[in-house]
C-alpha cells in the first residue's frame, strides 16, 4: 500500500514552547485521513511541517516519497491546500482569483472549475473583501480543489460553511477518493471526521493519543444529557443505567453523561412528568477530558 504521507519522530518546538513532538504518521494512498484534535493540540503545526512552510526541530516528513525540505516545490505541484487561516486579494473577484491561481498551475480545466462554482454557491462577480467568511471559504476550497490534486491538505475545512454546503463539500471528498486520490484533513469536530474519513489520528497537547479506524471513533462518543421534571428529580432511577456517569441533581434539574445507545435513557424519563430533555454531543474537548484525563488542555498560540 502507497504511503502519501509519512512522518518518523516529527518534532517541533518554538523556543520552550511545545509545537509537535514525535509524530509518526502514515497515510495511504486513496483514503480521506482525518487528523482530530482540540485546539491547540498541533494540528496546524504538522500540516505547515509537511509543506515545509515551517522547518522541523527533529525528525523527518515525506510526502509522495520525497523530504519536504529537500524539495518542497515538487510536492507543492501535486497537492492542493487550503490553510487554516487565509487572506487573498481584496480587489479581485472570486472569478479573478480562482482564474489567477489557476494560471500559476500552468491552466486548469475551466468546465470543473465552473462546476465548483455552481456546486458551491459562489458568487464569482463578487470582489473579495465584499465575501461574507463562508463565502471566502469556498473561494479557498476551489483553489485547492480546481487542479484535481492526486493529494488535498485541508486546515478546518467546513470552517464558515452553512449545513448545505458543507454536504457538498463531503460529496467532494468521496468523489476525491474514489478518483483514487488522496486527502488529509484536520478538524476539531468528532461528528464530521466520524462521517467523512477512513481512518482517524488522534493529537492532544502535541503528541499523538491514538490512530485507528474511524469506527473505533464511536466509541469515544457520548452525549450530555439535561432532564427537567415537574416534581423532584429521581437520580436514583437513572445512575444505575447502562452507560451513565456523572449525574447530578439540581433541583427540577438532572444532569448526567451517557456513552453508547440512549434509549434506555428516553424509556427511563418517559416513566415521570418530564418537562423537558435535552441531549447535545459535547465538544471535542469534552471528549478528550472526559476520555484521556480531566486535566487542562494546553492552548498556546504556537500550538494549534
Amino acid at each position: 500500500m502507497t504511503r502519501i504521507i509519512e512522518t518518523e519522530r516529527l518534532t517541533k518546538y518554538y523556543g520552550r514552547h511545545r509545537g509537535i513532538v514525535d509524530l509518526d504518521l502514515a497515510v495511504h494512498e486513496g483514503e480521506v485521513f482525518g487528523f482530530l484534535g482540540p485546539n491547540g493540540a498541533g494540528k496546524t503545526t504538522t500540516i505547515r511541517l509537511l509543506l515545509d512552510l515551517i522547518r522541523p526541530s527533529s525528525g523527518h516528513a515525506r510526502v509522495f516519497g520525497i523530504e519536504t525540505s529537500v524539495d518542497p516545490a515538487s510536492i507543492h505541484r501535486r497537492l492542493g491546500y487550503l490553510p487554516g487561516e487565509f487572506a487573498l486579494y481584496d480587489r479581485l473577484t472570486g472569478g479573478q482569483t480562482l482564474e489567477y491561481f489557476g494560471n500559476l498551475r500552468g491552466g486548469v480545466d475551466a468546465r470543473y472549475r465552473a462546476d465548483l462554482v455552481a456546486r458551491f454557491d459562489l458568487d464569482p462577480t463578487r470582489r473579495f473583501r465584499e465575501y461574507s467568511k463562508g463565502n471566502k471559504q469556498k473561494v479557498g476550497l476551489i483553489v485547492a480543489l480546481q487542479h484535481r490534486p492526486e493529494l488535498l491538505v485541508l486546515d478546518e475545512p467546513t470552517a464558515g460553511l452553512d449545513p448545505l454546503i458543507q454536504q457538498t463539500f463531503f460529496q467532494l471528498l468521496r468523489e476525491t477518493v474514489a478518483d483514487g486520490r488522496t486527502a488529509f484533513l484536520s478538524s476539531h469536530i468528532l461528528s464530521e471526521v466520524e462521517r467523512t474519513c477512513d481512518r482517524v489520528a488522534i493529537i492532544r497537547e502535541g503528541r499523538l493519543v491514538a490512530v485507528d479506524r474511524v469506527d473505533a471513533l464511536r466509541d469515544l462518543a457520548h452525549h450530555q444529557v439535561e432532564l427537567r421534571f415537574a416534581d423532584g428529580t429521581p437520580a436514583e432511577a437513572f445512575a444505575g443505567l447502562p452507560g451513565v456517569s456523572d449525574v447530578v441533581a439540581e433541583e427540577h434539574t438532572l444532569r448526567l453523561r451517557v456513552a453508547g445507545p440512549i434509549t434506555p435513557i428516553v424509556r427511563a424519563a418517559a416513566q415521570y412528568d418530564l418537562v423537558d430533555f435535552v441531549s447535545r454531543e459535547p465538544s471535542l474537548e469534552e471528549t478528550f477530558l472526559a476520555q484521556y484525563g480531566r486535566e487542562a488542555v494546553e492552548v498556546t498560540s504556537h500550538g494549534r
